[in-house]
């Protein structure tokens, strides 16, 4: 099992993402829990998190990110690409490499 987070700004490009994400992971017979946040509750959703995925909108905030969470879970932006298309798959592939 893996908990993914994305954060966002408002999280509705984000969610759509998110939905793609849960297709691949049953695909895939991964049991992932995988939701988006805006980046205002990020204080108190962090902890559930065993990777943390920025949107490319908020990729400026890894550094904080990684200051809130003191390194322990892996914090990574979204490459463009893979945003910008809705790329569920690359995504959830992503998370897992980071996890490891």
């Amino acid at each position: 099992m893996i908990n993914i987070m994305l954060v966002c700004n408002a999280g509705m490009s984000t969610s759509m993402l998110v939905n793609k994400m849960v297709e691949a992971a049953k695909q895939q017979n991964i049991e992932a829990t995988i939701w988006a946040i805006p980046d205002a509750r990020l204080n108190e959703e962090w902890k559930k998190a065993d990777v943390i995925l920025l949107g490319p909108q908020v990729s400026y905030l890894k550094s904080r990110v990684e200051t809130i969470t003191a390194g322990s879970v892996p914090v990574e932006a979204i490459p463009m690409m893979d945003y910008g298309r809705m790329n569920g798959p690359a995504v959830l592939s992503m998370a897992l490499r980071l996890k490891k």
